[in-house]
């Protein structure tokens, strides 16, 4: 694969890629730089956990990218999910590991990673005070929006070290890409500020995007100071607010009835999340986008691609009903193996019945 065609499948994932030009002197001289994502366990996995990651893991994987995924089990605990308490988010973790599994993922491509295990090294938090003393309290206090927090939510001094912690993530996995979602792009900012001050790199920020709620575009709650990213922070889907997600635990008809309820206005594309699962997941994993409708309704349409569908779409000639049945369909696809998977397999099965039994906290 040439340089452009590796390119693209970057440009692909990221809605953001901070810069281009450093990416492509990075792609020029490692052939297989690596790339790292971290997750809090903290609940059921959704679609974009399940299904999106594994679409722009696969793509970046292609690009020759090694990838590490970091189950950041102390970022959760000092978040108070699953209500702080840490053999819980251990076992959540390990369901996580379970779903990238279920899901297709070729487990040879990446490497597994705790937090747990990287704070018991001395040397790891040296980096952790060397970034804390290079920071100043107002920038560690902006930063802490990548807990997904909104600023009244903030009332522990344990929450400064978060950033901290994320931003030595970055250096002591060797990571040349911050692979993560818009919504972490200040913590990977701070590392390209902090990286050179410390005779470090500058990580390459690629951003990927974050799925919509089926309820669509929400008010900002005060996740960040840039409003854009407030609002794509405040209407993304979220474990937390499971009436506006989908799980890959959801039976077909559970899938049905959330998208027919799900906002998507006749012949309005932007900010609605049935088209922005069409154009991040369903075009990026089928080739093409059938359509099924009684012949009194125009017959069966098929699309070859985003565009095509969003120009139809637009023009007022798909029903938002019609549209809405054939995306719960594609997705019931992508789903139904990994929920069989849970299901059939003994240990994914008590995984799954362990953290269901859990209380989710924010």
């Amino acid at each position: 694969m040439d340089l452009e065609e590796r390119i693209e499948l970057f440009r692909r994932v990221g809605e953001e890629i901070i810069t281009e030009e450093e990416l492509r002197e990075l792609l020029i001289k490692k052939e297989h730089p690596i790339a790292y994502d971290g997750f809090e366990p903290s609940g059921l996995a959704h679609l974009p956990f399940a299904i999106y990651r594994v679409i722009n893991l696969e793509d970046l994987i292609k690009a020759g990218v090694r990838f590490k995924l970091l189950i950041a089990d102390w970022f959760a605990w000092i978040n108070n999910k699953m209500e702080g308490d840490l053999e819980k988010i251990r076992k959540v973790g390990e369901y996580f590991v379970e779903v990238w599994k279920a899901s297709g993922l070729d487990m040879s491509k990446v490497e597994i990673l705790w937090s747990s295990d990287m704070v018991t090294n001395k040397d790891y938090w040296r980096y952790v005070l060397l970034i804390a003393k290079n920071t100043t309290l107002n920038r560690a206090i902006r930063a802490l929006t990548i807990m997904g927090r909104s600023k009244k939510e903030l009332q522990e001094v344990a929450q400064i070290f978060y950033p901290m912690m994320q931003v030595a993530d970055i250096f002591w996995l060797e990571a040349d890409i911050c692979q993560l979602g818009l919504d972490q792009r200040r913590a990977n900012m701070l590392a390209r500020e902090i990286g050179p001050k410390l005779g470090l790199w500058k990580p390459v920020i690629v951003s990927h995007h974050m799925l919509m709620g089926l309820e669509g575009l929400k008010e900002p709650e005060g996740y960040d100071e840039d409003k854009a990213i407030d609002i794509a922070i405040s209407s993304k889907m979220s474990k937390s607010k499971p009436e506006s997600s989908i799980f890959i635990h959801d039976d077909e008809e559970t899938i049905r009835r959330k998208i027919r309820r799900a906002y998507c206005p006749e012949k309005v594309v932007e900010n609605n999340p049935i088209m922005d699962y069409c154009k991040h997941i369903i075009f990026r994993k089928f080739k093409s986008f059938l359509v099924e409708r009684k012949e009194k309704y125009g017959g069966d349409i098929e699309f070859w691609s985003y565009n095509e569908l969003k120009r139809y779409y637009s023009e007022g000639s798909l029903h938002p009903l019609d549209l809405k049945e054939a995306t719960a369909n594609y997705l019931n696809q992508l789903i139904k193996p990994i929920r069989e998977h849970f299901e059939k397999d003994k240990r994914a099965k008590e995984l799954y019945e362990l953290v269901k039994s859990y209380e989710v906290t924010r």
